[in-house]
Parts: C-alpha cells; structure tokens; sequence
C-alpha cells in the first residue's frame, strides 16, 4: 500500500518522509497486513505532518475609510481636495479635528488680514503713532507692550473654547453636555446671535462661508507677508490707502 500511495506523489512531497516507515511495515509485520493498521499509521504521519504545515493565514477584512467628499468645505472649484493624504486613512474623529485646526487657522488669518491692512492704512492707538507697519514692528514694540500682547492672548484662548468640555477639550467638567453643534462651536450657550433660529440649510451655508473667508484669508497673510519681505507690497497696497 505505502508504495502503490506515493508512486504518484513527487519527492518534494511529505509522502517522501514516511513512504520508508510504511515500507517497514510492509516488510517487517506479518503478511498480508490488514489494511486497518496502515490507514492508522497513515492517518498518524499525515496528522504529524500537517501539525509542522503553515498556518493558514486569516484573512481580515479592513474597514474602509469614511467617504469626505459629502463633508462641508468639500465645494466648488476644487470639490473634495486631499493632495497630502491627511485624510486618506481617517476615521470621523481625526476629520472633525482637521477641520476644526483648518477653521482655527483661518479665524486667525481673518484677524492677522485685517490688522494688517488697518495699521498699514495709519490707524494705531494712542501712544503707539510712531510704531511702523508689517515685520517692521516687531523690533519697535516695547518689551510691556508684549507682555500685555500675550497675556491678551491667553486669556482670548482661554475664552474662545467649549467651556462644557474645558481646558481644549481635555476634561468633561460639571456643567453638563456641551450644546455646540460642531467643533469650533464656542457660544457656550450665551452668544447666539440668531444662530439657533436658523435652518439647517442657513447654518451649513454660514458655515462654508466661514471656512472659504479662513481659507482665502490665510492665503491673503501669506502673500502679504511674502511681498513685504520682497519689498513690492506697496504695488499691491498704495501707501496709506
């Protein structure tokens, strides 16, 4: 029997590694052996065998990526746009915080824009006539006038936030659940404007508008600082417009 099995098995096959124990038996147990003991020793190499095989790899399935083309800012011209992939293997959550980082970026470009172009245009507070506009004023602060600057800051950071969810969302704090409807939502439950009267169509639209002025604004500082540090920002801004 052993001989008859692996005669149409290649060498490279685990025939090759017991088809000698199964010769033993043909030569050594007493004749005719019954075929009830070789299917035993049979059975017993091939179990020993393919307890050494490779394990069947397990095939898992990955779950897909959350579709972003549908989300807000994903509009005309450019639609959906991810030319980096910062978003290629997102889940909602890493989008939600993108989006708020974006619209962050933007709420302050908006205000960088507008300080801008008021100091270049000659208004400046009283005591600080002498103050240039641009890069320029950096050397010209005094070192008091920076510390009131960054303690401004700190506490328009410390104000502009979720305070149902504060310091920057780090702690779920005893006010309860916080009722902004998105991140960057920071009414806080006191400064509406309106803004629960509106439909939902009115407040996707307000929205986009935000994110587009955020967008073109960051564009807008940046081009106005690369064109002072070219020196031809006065081509694009006359002289105390």
């Amino acid at each position: 029997y052993g001989n008859s099995v692996c005669s149409h098995v290649s060498r490279e096959s685990p025939c090759s590694h017991w088809q000698l124990t199964i010769s033993y038996f043909d030569n050594n147990l007493p004749h005719p052996p019954t075929i009830m003991m070789k299917l035993a020793v049979f059975a017993a190499l091939a179990g020993s065998a393919a307890a050494f095989a490779p394990a069947p790899v397990a095939q898992t399935k990955t779950a897909l990526s959350a579709d972003f083309s549908k989300e807000l800012g994903a509009q005309m011209p450019l639609g959906f746009i991810d030319p980096l992939g910062l978003v290629a293997d997102a889940d909602q959550d890493e989008f939600d915080r993108l989006r708020w980082v974006e619209l962050k970026h933007g709420r302050v470009s908006m205000l960088a824009v507008v300080g801008y172009l008021v100091t270049y245009a000659g208004v400046r507070f009283p005591g600080a006539e002498d103050i240039p506009s641009g890069f320029a004023a950096l050397d010209a602060v005094p070192g008091m006038v920076w510390a009131q600057m960054i303690a401004t800051w700190t506490m328009m950071e410390a104000a502009n936030q979720d305070q149902y969810a504060a310091p920057w969302g780090m702690n779920k704090n005893g006010l309860g659940e916080s009722p902004a409807e998105f991140k960057g939502d920071f009414r806080n439950g006191a400064l509406d404007f309106g803004w629960d009267k509106l439909s939902a169509e009115s407040k996707m639209r307000k929205r986009a508008i935000e994110l587009n002025n955020g967008r073109a604004a960051q564009m807008g500082i940046l081009g106005l600082m690369v064109h002072e540090k070219l020196g031809n920002v006065d081509n694009l801004l006359p002289p105390h417009f």
